[in-house]
């Protein structure tokens, strides 16, 4: 019987009040609410296409803008998905996935590595969607990436519109995300070190 993988993180600042429960081997299930609707759209994308179920609730400053919400939902997140991993050992550690999303393409290559880093490279056109600064995009994988341990490489190719480029993006961590937590057939940790 394979124990359940899975991270529950509350975190509560003088900005944010956040509540995120993940289940790494759950089947995508998405119960996302930050107060942001492109926001949640995004975070369910990345729930249903990594498989990862997500529980998020966040009650933010959003009367200041989303800078505060979006950057603390990554830290958190990241924290959760670090807790359902524990010591990261048996699984196959590394992703790397391309996503289309009509004119636009999105690469996410990454290791769940314990050395936290992010390589970013996108360039968006507009302000916004909806009420969702495109400029947070980066925030947040920054935050996510080093609050989860994870060597984070996105690189969007190219695109025009930018409700498909930051879906394109979304899209492809989360399928980088679905490699690299799978368990391998041997169950050992996957470096020369012996441990992570």
């Amino acid at each position: 019987m394979i124990k359940e993988r899975t991270g529950t993180v509350t975190r509560t600042t003088r900005e944010t009040d956040i509540k995120i429960k993940v289940t790494l081997d759950g089947k995508g299930t998405a119960n996302i609410d930050t107060g942001i609707g492109f926001f949640d759209h995004m975070l369910t994308a990345l729930s249903v296409h990594s498989g990862i179920s997500m529980d998020i609730n966040v009650k933010g400053d959003l009367h200041v803008d989303g800078h505060h919400t979006v950057e603390d939902t990554g830290i958190a997140l990241g924290q959760a998905l670090a807790a359902a991993l524990g010591n990261k050992s048996g699984i196959k550690r590394y992703g790397t996935f391309y996503i289309p999303m009509d004119e636009s393409l999105a690469m996410t290559s990454l290791d769940i590595s314990n050395r936290p880093f992010l390589v970013f490279n996108a360039e968006f056109t507009n302000q916004s969607c909806g009420d969702y600064d495109v400029c947070l995009t980066e925030e947040f994988f920054r935050a996510f990436a080093f609050n989860a341990g994870i060597t984070m490489h996105i690189n969007l190719m190219y695109g025009s519109n930018d409700h498909h480029k930051c879906e394109a993006i979304y899209k492809s961590c989360a399928h980088a995300l679905k490699e690299a937590v799978e368990i391998t057939e041997s169950g050992k940790t996957l470096s020369t070190k012996g441990v992570l």
